[in-house]
């Protein structure tokens, strides 16, 4: 499993991504995170709930209140996020593909 620092700004773009499966409340987003991940990535409410509310803050998602017998917010991705995680699926894929590199066997 990544250790917490290679995960240290990348769950933004995690939750973007579970977000791009349709609107969703805090622990569900938590619990997209888990399933997609196979059980490894188990995050606390205190380090997505931060999360949620800094990229409703830059626009990228928007939260309206639900309830159904217990008020919660749900979120969902805007256009804006949808560009983002584009931008951060294609980042990452540079930076896997380069890390990779260095990290693999070395060339002759």
């Amino acid at each position: 499993m990544a250790s917490n620092d290679a995960l240290r700004g990348h769950v933004d773009a995690m939750l973007l991504s579970v977000l791009s499966a349709g609107p969703v409340h805090g622990y569900g987003a938590i619990e997209r995170i888990r399933e997609r991940s196979g059980g490894e990535l188990d995050f606390p409410s205190g380090t997505v709930y931060p999360a949620l509310k800094r990229l409703e803050r830059r626009g990228l998602i928007e939260g309206e209140w639900a309830s159904d017998g217990r008020s919660k917010r749900v979120y969902r991705l805007t256009t804006a996020g949808t560009a983002a995680l584009a931008t951060e699926r294609d980042d990452w894929a540079a930076t896997a593909s380069v890390i990779s590199r260095v990290l693999g066997p070395a060339q002759a």
